[in-house]
Formats: structure tokens, C-alpha cells, sequence
């Protein structure tokens, strides 16, 4: 009984209602967590010699093709929830309902963002770092999602922090976890709240980049591998306390391996790049880089026009007015 007192309750319902229009707990989390992200990566930004609102415009095209890898991610890895005997397949639409994969958010978000860095004449790897600490933080506020869901927890426990689970059912007397109501209170499980666990270590890690951004002024895409490396390691031993269905492989998650996996290569990456020296500097980078718009000839006029004035401001032009002042007709003696 003490242990029930000192206990964590779960929210009695992920949804609400205004009228026909469901107001889901989860969609509210994600969002919040991406205008967080867009409006602290557009601050690290411009501190970094950015323009205001391109943060924004990198959004535009990453959020959306993030959006779509996470839910490709989460079907392709638990397919077993939507297809088969018995399974709705147009269930895997339902993104509204949970569901979504870090790792394929990143890759597919990453590759929307190139897109728009290509178009913006904007180097990847700067942004990546700007952006950095806001993404981990929006995960941390997307994980209050899985509170409200009731979902992604671990195996019981007796510790004061344990998450109360509790049986919710629907109007119909239905029990569903995800759009019914918890009537009676009394917790039918006390669980570890993984989902807890990873928002506080996500917390941590944004702490962490930043520290270790500012005291040693990385650059080339190094905040962005320190902060894939940080959470990666959380989420392997996370991980392994989750009881949630999921696919296997040799008996342990799925997620367990690509954790392993994405973490080497963060670290990898982080060591390599360090050849490449300090914090890039963005202004002289955009300067090195074709303006959007701009055609080829213009950019090789606007060159030949510089030349010409580098002649002139050496002394040249003296000599070109020297020429000229000879081939004048004043200069010219009649025969």
C-alpha cells in the first residue's frame, strides 16, 4: 500500500473532445516539440552567422519527410502489429495513434533537410549543428505522448517512481488503451516509466551538447554526431527494460542493435571530423556558395566585374588612361 502511495498515476485518457474534434494528447506532444526545436535551432542559427527564418524554411521540408520515415520506421519494425491474420493494413495510416521511429525520423528528416540546404546554398552539417540540442529536447517532449498513451513502459516494480497502469475502456465497455477512459483508479500494473527515463536522459544530452559546444567551438556536423552518440546510448539500455511488443532479432529488440549500430558510427564520425578544424564560420561559407537564383553567367559577370576593379584600384588603370590619352586627337600631329 505504501508503495501504491508513493506511485506515479497515469493520466485517465490520451483524447479529448470538442465536439467531433479529438484533441489527442500524443499529436499535441509532437507538435509542441517541433516548434520548441524550429525556435531554438533558428537562435543557435543565427548566433552562428545565419539568416533569421531559414531555420524555418530547412523546417518546411525536413518536419514533413520526418514525419514519414518515423511512421515507415515504426510499421517496417513492428509490421506485425498492422499485417497478417486478423490485422488492418490502413492502420499503419494511423499516425494519430502513436507510432513513430527515431531512427527513421532522422534519416528521412535528414534527407528533407539536405534538400532544402542544397536549394538555400546552406552547408548540411552547420545546420545539423545548430539544430542539434533542439531536436533531442523535442523528443523529450514528444516521449510525454507515450504518458498520455499509456505506453512504451517497462517491467513491474516497487520503486516510489513506478508508472500506475490503468484499464481503460470505451463507451461501449470496450478496453482500449489508447482512446478509452480509466473510470476506476485502482492500477492494474506498477511499471518502470521507460518513457520517463528517456525524456529526462534526453534532457541530459541537450545539457551535454551544448556545454560541449560552446567550451570547444565545434563544428562540420561534430554537435549533431555528439548529440546522435548521447542518445543512442541512453536508448540502448532503455531499450532493454521495454516489456512492449516488438520485433526480435536472436531474442533482443530490434532497437537494441540499430542503438549499437548508430552509436559507433556517431563516434566515428565525431573523430574523423575533427581534422577538419574549429567551428566553420556560416557568413563565409554562404559566401563560397552559389546564391539561389543566380545563373552561372551572372555569377561569372559579377567576377570578370570584380577583376576590373582589382585592376584599376593596382595601378593599372593609370596605365590604361596613359593609352588612351596618346590614341586621343589632341595627341595625334598633323603631317
Amino acid at each position: 500500500m505504501d508503495a501504491l502511495l508513493a506511485t506515479i498515476p497515469s493520466p485517465d485518457r490520451g483524447v479529448w473532445y470538442l465536439g467531433p474534434l479529438p484533441l489527442r494528447a500524443y499529436a499535441l506532444c509532437i507538435i509542441a516539440g517541433i516548434i520548441v526545436a524550429i525556435w531554438w535551432g533558428e537562435r543557435r542559427w543565427v548566433a552562428r552567422g545565419g539568416i533569421k527564418g531559414e531555420v524555418t524554411d530547412i523546417a518546411v521540408w525536413a518536419v514533413p519527410f520526418g514525419l514519414v520515415g518515423g511512421r515507415l520506421y515504426h510499421v517496417i519494425t513492428d509490421n506485425q502489429k498492422y499485417f497478417g491474420p486478423g490485422k488492418d493494413p490502413l492502420a499503419a495510416l494511423q499516425i494519430w495513434n502513436g507510432g513513430l521511429g527515431i531512427w527513421g525520423a532522422i534519416a528521412l528528416g535528414a534527407v528533407g533537410a539536405w534538400i532544402a540546404c542544397r536549394r538555400r546554398g546552406i552547408p548540411l552539417p552547420a545546420m545539423a549543428d545548430a539544430l542539434a540540442p533542439g531536436i533531442v529536447v523535442a523528443q523529450a517532449i514528444g516521449r510525454l505522448g507515450n504518458y498520455f498513451n499509456q505506453e512504451l513502459y517497462g517491467g513491474d516494480t516497487t520503486l516510489p517512481w513506478g508508472l500506475e497502469i490503468y484499464r481503460r475502456v470505451t463507451q461501449e465497455g470496450r478496453e482500449d488503451a489508447l482512446a478509452g477512459i480509466a473510470i476506476d483508479h485502482t492500477p492494474i500494473q506498477v511499471v518502470h516509466p521507460t518513457f520517463l527515463y528517456e525524456l529526462l536522459w534526453n534532457l541530459g544530452v541537450a545539457l551535454l551538447i551544448v556545454w560541449a559546444d560552446r567550451k570547444f567551438r565545434l563544428g562540420h556536423g561534430r554537435v549533431f554526431a555528439l548529440y546522435v552518440a548521447g542518445y543512442t546510448a541512453g536508448r540502448f539500455w532503455i531499450e532493454l527494460m521495454r516489456t512492449d511488443e516488438a520485433t526480435l532479432i536472436l531474442g533482443t529488440r530490434v532497437n537494441v542493435f540499430v542503438s549499437a549500430i548508430v552509436f559507433f558510427g556517431a563516434i566515428a564520425y565525431f573523430i574523423i571530423a575533427k581534422s577538419r578544424g574549429e567551428r566553420e564560420d556560416v557568413a563565409a561559407l554562404r559566401g563560397t556558395t552559389e546564391v539561389p537564383g543566380e545563373s552561372q553567367e551572372a555569377a561569372e559577370e559579377a567576377a570578370e566585374d570584380k577583376s576590373v576593379t582589382d585592376v584599376a584600384e593596382d595601378g593599372s588603370e593609370g596605365d590604361v588612361a596613359e593609352k588612351d590619352k596618346k590614341n586621343s586627337p589632341e595627341s595625334v600631329k598633323p603631317e
